[in-house]
């Protein structure tokens, strides 16, 4: 960011929010119009180093990044939307807190400054050139088409066996290694959960790579049924360490689990009883759950984007926005060498992949 932008970022006075994810936003007039409204508001966040994440012809989106201790992430989500030649400026904070200590307030009033600075530093000829310049951007024509395109890789069916046998033994592994550092007494509410979820989905990732196989809604159920046969498997694992261990004599593992119920869960020395030992049960699904969720929706769109030349998704993209029907696209693509239904069909899952990754890049 500009040092003078950086000065005036430590003089604005700040206005504090509270809340679950405070918030802030504030609105001004412009006499710019809607169609240089976009690239005016992308040149004022590229002054202020944020990441641009989405836009569309009223509206962008971008997220500030902080470094801790060499570790970087998102703070604030930053809205700009365009309406009738008025500009909302809304900035939300991301770290689950409920008091932002004005940090909102400082990132919109700093966009505003920004902005009306990048503003003023076009004039009417200038404009009109912008203007113009995103009429050609968006229409992409300035794109050449190209007479060859890579080929497309060999034909390989997906297959769903794969990630369902991987997925079973991945699910037996953790539920063993769980199962003894639950015995041991090193079990971490949380920290566990979170680490099975990413070995869940690094599992995955692979699995996905050798199968080539990337329709969501079975690898969805696949995830669900894994983390239900990791936390059944490892109360099993339990009950047969245990009793080997030490010498006990065999009882049933139901038995086993209604002397679990019985004994309920002991935090810190407090007895929560069966209901807090069912409430852990439930967090421990819903948190691998959704973190494994976000892992599995990630490497399936990496690998729909990575199996595809850009030069191929360019090309296809290139004749869907100059409305060409999906037939006519396949028809282009047949033409210079795609010519298998399969490999066209990869080439469109990667044009939804990229929308998919913009709306990951948006979540808060």
């Amino acid at each position: 960011m500009e040092e003078s932008l950086k000065t005036y970022e430590k003089n604005i006075e700040k206005k504090h929010s509270f809340g679950w994810n405070p918030k802030y936003e504030e609105e001004f007039r412009t006499n710019l119009n809607e169609k240089v409204f976009i690239p005016i508001t992308e040149k004022t966040i590229e002054k202020l180093d944020w990441d641009l994440v989405f836009k569309d012809d009223k509206n962008i989106e971008a997220k500030r990044k902080e470094s801790n201790f060499g570790i970087e992430k998102w703070t604030e989500s930053i809205t700009i939307s365009y309406r009738h030649g008025k500009i909302n400026v809304k900035s939300e904070s991301l770290g689950n807190e409920m008091w932002d200590n004005g940090r909102n307030s400082k990132r919109v009033k700093l966009f505003i400054h920004s902005f009306k600075e990048t503003e003023k530093s076009f004039d009417k000829e200038s404009l009109e050139k912008l203007e113009i310049e995103v009429e050609r951007k968006n229409n992409w024509d300035d794109y050449v088409i190209p007479e060859i395109l890579p080929k497309p890789n060999r034909i390989k069916k997906p297959n769903f066996a794969i990630p369902l046998i991987g997925g079973f033994f991945t699910s037996i592994i953790l539920a063993l290694i769980l199962a003894k550092v639950s015995v041991s007494g090193g079990y971490i509410i949380g920290l566990f959960e979170l680490l099975v979820a990413i070995a869940i989905g690094f599992s995955l990732k692979y699995l996905i790579k050798f199968s080539n196989f990337t329709e969501f809604l079975k690898l969805k159920y696949l995830l669900i049924g894994m983390i239900v046969l990791i936390y059944v498997m490892n109360q099993y694992f339990q009950y047969e360490i245990i009793l080997r261990e030490n010498n006990y004599e065999r009882i049933g593992f139901f038995e086993f689990i209604k002397l679990r119920f019985e004994q309920g869960l002991t935090i810190k020395k407090l007895n929560t009883g069966w209901i807090g030992l069912i409430i852990s049960w439930g967090l421990q699904i819903i948190l691998t759950y959704y973190v494994g969720l976000l892992r599995l929706i990630t490497s399936i769109t990496s690998y729909q984007l990575e199996r595809i030349p850009t030069e191929v998704v360019d090309f296809a993209f290139y004749h869907f926005v100059k409305e060409k029907t999906e037939e006519q696209v396949r028809n282009e693509l047949k033409n210079k060498g795609w010519t298998e239904k399969q490999n066209q069909d990869e080439v469109f899952e990667a044009i939804e992949a990229i929308y998919g990754a913009n709306e990951l890049n948006r979540m808060k």
